[in-house]
């Protein structure tokens, strides 16, 4: 399970529509369909329903989204940790460098 099948399955569940989830992802719907299925093959479990209207979410992807969310978020919140630290070195580095002398 991959972090960009998670961002394919929460798009799609929060769009109920692949069309609409491959324009927030910048992908066409093919490849985003082919990391749906990957997904599903891989957990062993349909996570949605395809209807004629779009897509909706079955029990298991119903217990998926939740920690697919949580998942990202959390990888969202190292990114910030991990740039922020950066950039608070990066102007610690500045102000020692602005007062040593030439």
């Amino acid at each position: 399970m991959s972090l960009v099948q998670l961002e394919s399955f929460v798009a799609v569940a929060e769009e109920a529509h692949v069309g609409r989830a491959a324009q927030r992802l910048h992908v066409s719907q093919p490849p985003l369909t082919r990391r749906i299925r990957g997904l599903e093959d891989e957990l062993g479990a349909p996570l949605f329903e395809r209807t004629p209207r779009g897509m909706r979410l079955l029990p298991s992807g119903e217990r998926l989204l939740p920690r697919a969310r949580a998942i990202l978020a959390a990888i969202e919140d190292a990114r910030q940790a991990v740039q922020a630290r950066h950039a608070g070195a990066t102007a610690q580095e500045r102000a020692i460098n602005a007062a040593a002398p030439l």
